[in-house]
């Protein structure tokens, strides 16, 4: 034992990734499907902390995964957390958010106050219970030592337990009703014009009195299928193409317009055939469909998106985004100049351009060093929470003068993975001795805590959004998955509610909830 202390004392590097690899590999164990994930890479660190204690990597290692991971999850969220502001779905989820989380920090403060838990510690409790390890950063530079990690471990394994402990009771008690579409991607329906009303009128008068989530891509005429134009003028026996999200509103569609033709459109492809391409050419990425100008000698329409694993009808103002598959219906001979235009390459879609990262995260750093003036605290600085804000503006625009701010998805998810496994292993580490050490002396009281700062934070969010908000279930575990932070909340939300609506409320929550923790965090050490 004493020759792998020495190594590991003498390897710091080694130790830090063999602690990451052994962190992975506990974070697999399911027990009744529940497994710490990543949150595992902390506790082995504690313990790899306690067994070698001069094996402790540099703190700059865990402040850049840190500063990598918020700046991945504000360029993803970015959108998402600015329509979060404006919309009055958006600022009601995210008042009862701030609710849970201002609770937690008042029972943090309680803690302080009221029991013998150092500063440090009750800071990790808030912190592990949240599961927000920047708000945990925030409590360590603030104080200058490890103490808020210890509180942290300690903590976390309730703040990722805890709230899918919640959403399950929560739905085995209250019973709520989720609205469950039939399907996940675009529908697509064949309908020859039997309406006398459609003769003689554009596509785009048409399309003005059909269902809103619908829309005409192709048109058949006299025995020749053309990309939907606005100014198109239908007649009788016309065939329209039309696509939808569900099957529901294509038939309401059918019914207005005529009767299904099934195979008219698609069979025929010698003037109008299907491509799908990558979009990896960094001049496409980051603008909207509308602007968009296909090289194409004949006429052409973009009838499909597909992002991640989900399919995205494709309105004009639709941005965009590395590694976005795209249908087109297009003549044959435009297909190499289409894949040319769009890049289409599966490689491109996992890069991204390090001089948009270098100058964002610089300019993160250079908001976060800003000191503001608190009445009654002193003066504040932003620390690691200017890269998120910085990263979440980014994210909103995309792009400036040419330069795509954006990160292909499958990049992002490895960039933000590794700086948050770096800071979880370094911050681990550097606090194992001090764990091990007040774990057998108040590892009960501390338990118990943790617990209670935990149910502060989320238990208000559940029993508001159902009782007095009367939100849809779905949303209501999104929201609570994104006020708690954890990947692995979410996950169960989605088992639990196979919509996209968890996704949206996490994306709306998230970055906000951070950031106010972060803040808190700052405040509770001055005033605690």
């Amino acid at each position: 034992m004493q020759f792998l202390r020495t190594l590991l004392e003498q390897q710091p590097l080694m130790a830090l990734f063999l602690t990451i690899g052994v962190g992975y590999l506990v974070g697999e164990i399911n027990i009744k499907g529940f497994s710490l994930g990543v949150g595992a890479v902390l506790f082995v660190a504690l313990a790899s902390g306690w067994f070698a204690p001069k094996s402790v990597p540099p703190a700059t290692i865990g402040t850049l995964g840190l500063a990598l991971f918020l700046y991945a999850v504000g360029i993803q969220y970015g959108a998402q957390f600015f329509l979060g502001l404006t919309s009055s779905q958006g600022r009601r989820a995210n008042l009862l958010a701030l609710i849970g989380v201002v609770l937690s920090g008042l029972a943090t403060l309680a803690i302080v106050r009221f029991t013998d838990v150092k500063s440090g510690y009750a800071l990790g409790l808030f912190s592990g219970s949240g599961t927000s390890t920047a708000s945990l950063q925030a409590a360590i530079t603030t104080l200058g030592n490890d103490d808020p990690a210890v509180g942290y471990s300690i903590s976390y394994p309730f703040g990722v337990a805890g709230p899918i402990l919640l959403i399950y009771l929560g739905q085995l008690i209250f019973k709520p009703r989720i609205n469950v579409q039939a399907s996940s991607g675009l529908e697509v329906l064949e309908i020859a014009l039997r309406n006398p009303e459609t003769y003689g009128k554009t596509l785009a008068q048409v399309m003005g009195g059909l269902p809103s989530d619908v829309q005409l891509v192709a048109v058949r005429t006299a025995h020749h299928n053309a990309p939907a134009s606005p100014d198109t003028v239908l007649a009788e026996n016309d065939v329209v193409l039309a696509v939808a999200p569900d099957r529901e509103t294509l038939e309401r569609t059918r019914q207005m317009l005529g009767e299904a033709a099934p195979g008219r459109v698609v069979r025929d492809r010698a003037d109008l055939d299907y491509v799908r391409v990558f979009a990896s050419r960094p001049a496409v990425v980051g603008r909207t469909l509308g602007d968009l100008d296909l090289p194409c000698t004949k006429a052409s329409i973009i009838a499909q998106v597909r992002r991640g694993d989900t399919d995205v009808m494709p309105r004009p103002d639709l941005v965009l985004e590395f590694g976005d598959r795209i249908g087109i219906l297009a003549n044959r001979a435009d297909f190499p100049s289409l894949r040319t235009f769009f890049g289409d390459s599966i490689k491109g879609t996992a890069e991204f351009s390090y001089i948009s990262v270098g100058l964002g995260m610089a300019l993160g750093f250079l908001v976060g060093a800003i000191q503001l003036p608190m009445p009654g605290l002193g003066r504040l600085s932003l620390g690691l929470s200017g890269v998120l804000i910085v990263a979440l503006i980014l994210g909103k625009v995309r792009r400036t003068a040419g330069i795509n701010w954006t990160i292909p998805l499958s990049a992002n998810l490895v960039i933000r993975n590794l700086g948050l496994t770096l800071f979880l292993a370094q911050v681990g580490m550097a606090s194992g001795p001090k764990f091990a050490a007040t774990v057998s002396q108040t590892g009960a009281q501390m338990l118990l805590l943790g617990a209670l700062v935990l149910i502060a934070l989320a238990l208000p969010i559940l029993l508001l959004g159902l009782l007095v908000f009367r939100m849809s279930y779905d949303d209501l575990a999104g929201i609570i998955a994104g006020a708690c932070g954890n990947p692995a909340i979410l996950a169960y939300a989605n088992k639990i509610a196979p919509t996209d609506r968890p996704d949206v409320g996490y994306a709306m929550i998230f970055p906000a909830m951070t950031i106010v923790k972060i803040l808190l965090v700052d405040v509770l050490a001055r005033i605690g």
